[in-house]
């Protein structure tokens, strides 16, 4: 299953197919009893998908066969073990692709040119995704995190290793400290070849980088690194090596600093906005901020979902999940619009937008 949305990956995923590209969502849940009955809520959806292509007079029978077979695939391939918070399979014909998503998902099935996006781009944002980079000398793990958690990740080739049997044992015992192995040409070779190769990456998937190992190593990256010289260092050996959990607590404090200045950031720039009348709040208002381009920031408290229906004129109405004409992802909607139009886009924890009813926005005039 995908889970990194680069820009690269995005644009191919909104490149035009050959009708119908089948777009299949679904909520999903980590842990039990809640995901009970998401294999069998899977299964149904994906039906559901088959049955609008069989019931769709511009779909012949080839390509309603390919189509199913694409999505037969994608069904076997997603692990329910691994789940997170939403589910969504693509298909076209000849291709799928299956996302796990770190945000919540209404169930639907939509058959357009283009596969579904916006909640794949609001899951990303709402993620806040940072890399974690555990240097050793013999070896360099990438960590993928966000949402509370890190994964190993093996973008770029990582994990990176050297075998130890090329480190000069009777150099290091004349010495007779172990950090004087970060001053060994062999470990200066390998490590720059690690900032370069995290350069690699950082250009793909750009997102905030934490490096983590001893003090020798750091020291050593802020003589020869470029990437890693720039990011956020945290004194911590042995991660290189280490669990998930492990690497997650060494980082969890930076993290949630982190989180706690960007609330307290957006909340004076809303306060400022307020002041000078360049503020919307509320869906409905924000929508229409969003639709004409005018919003340069955009807050959202991080569990904010409504539904709500074009009352027949230009504003959005409260409406009831399976309403005729219901959005359940407009909040989606908007994070895809603002950020298609240059928007800065903030998370904030639940609670933090009380007086603007969960979503507001910093208009650029």
């Amino acid at each position: 299953m995908e889970h990194a949305l680069s820009p690269a990956t995005l644009t191919e995923l909104r490149r035009p197919r050959p009708y119908p590209a089948v777009s299949v969502l679904t909520p999903t849940h980590r842990r039990e009893p809640d995901n009970a009955q998401d294999r069998v809520r899977l299964r149904n959806v994906v039906a559901k998908a088959k049955k609008q292509l069989e019931s769709d007079p511009a779909v012949t029978r080839e390509r309603r066969t390919d189509l199913a077979a694409q999505l037969d695939r994608a069904l076997a391939e997603v692990d329910l073990a691994h789940a997170e918070d939403g589910l969504a399979i693509f298909a076209a014909p000849g291709e799928h692709q299956v996302w796990s998503l770190a945000r919540t998902v209404p169930e639907r099935v939509v058959l357009s040119d283009t596969f579904l996006t916006r909640n794949l781009v609001a899951a990303q944002v709402s993620e806040r995704p940072f890399w974690v980079l555990a240097v050793s000398a013999d070896r360099v793990t990438l960590w993928n995190g966000g949402a509370g958690h890190v994964v190993e990740d093996h973008t770029g080739g990582f994990p990176l290793t050297r075998d130890r049997e090329n480190f000069d044992a009777e150099r290091q015992e004349q010495i007779g400290d172990i950090p004087s192995t970060f001053r060994d040409e062999g470990t200066r070779h390998f490590l720059r070849g690690a900032d370069t190769t995290m350069g690699v990456v950082l250009r793909e998937l750009p997102r905030p980088l934490y490096v983590t190992g001893e003090t020798a190593a750091l020291s050593l990256l802020d003589e020869i690194g470029a990437v890693t010289k720039d990011a956020t260092h945290i004194r911590h050996g042995g991660l290189a090596h280490a669990t998930p959990d492990a690497v997650w607590q060494a980082v969890r404090p930076l993290i949630a600093a982190e989180e706690k200045r960007n609330a307290a950031t957006v909340a004076r720039e809303l306060e400022t906005a307020r002041g000078r009348k360049e503020f919307a709040a509320g869906v409905d208002e924000v929508w229409q901020n969003a639709t004409e381009g005018r919003i340069r920031l955009l807050a959202v408290e991080e569990n904010y979902r409504v539904t709500v229906r074009d009352d027949g004129g230009e504003h959005l109405v409260p409406a009831e999940t399976g309403d005729l004409d219901s959005r359940d992802d407009i909040v989606d909607e908007i994070v895809e619009q603002c950020l298609e139009t240059g928007a800065d886009v903030r998370f904030v924890p639940d609670g933090s937008l009380r007086d603007a009813k969960g979503i507001a926005g910093v208009l650029r005039y």
